[in-house]
């Protein structure tokens, strides 16, 4: 299974659940090597590092070292290799549906995703605004807390990627 995770830059809310996904899967023996995982962002200058911010909350809460990363810009080799699509916002949901409305069946914000049930996620009625503020260029301590908003949205989703693996 691959996840794609999606923001504006790739340099702190995907490149931080991309992070987070990626060390929960390699210590779980289960998940580890089937699912693959990877991040990219709309607006991304190809080869950016993440955040600063983003280094050190994720280095420090968690041990998890995200310092290699390099933001890449989501283009349509991403869209139709990824089995997954969990963006930030239903601002990137949205604008990633007008371009590739094909995948409308695999692109979700992260918090739909992980509040629906498989029978309700094309419901539209249940298609509502959950959305990861950006902390781009504030404080480390709003980094810290969107770091943890992710965490735990993604403690969240394993379990789900497990069902739909199974």
């Amino acid at each position: 299974m691959y996840i794609l995770f999606v923001c504006t830059g790739n340099t702190c809310r995907s490149s931080m659940a991309e992070g987070i996904l990626k060390a929960i899967v390699t210590d779980d023996e289960e998940l580890s090597g089937r699912v693959e995982v990877s991040s990219a962002g709309i607006a991304a200058f190809g080869g950016d590092l993440a955040s600063t911010n983003s280094i050190k909350v994720l280095k420090e809460s968690w041990g998890i070292d995200i310092s290699s990363h390099r933001a890449k810009k989501l283009g349509r080799v991403e869209i139709g290799k990824a089995d997954l699509v969990l963006t930030m916002t239903r601002q990137h949901k949205e604008y990633l549906l007008s371009l590739y409305p094909e995948a409308k069946h695999k692109i979700f914000t992260l918090k739909q995703f992980i509040a629906a049930d498989r029978n309700s996620l094309h419901n539209e009625d249940y298609n509502f605004a959950l959305d990861i503020t950006d902390p781009y260029g504030m404080p480390v301590q709003v980094y810290r807390k969107c770091a943890e908003e992710i965490k735990e949205a993604i403690e969240r989703l394993v379990p789900k990627i497990r069902g739909y693996m199974r």
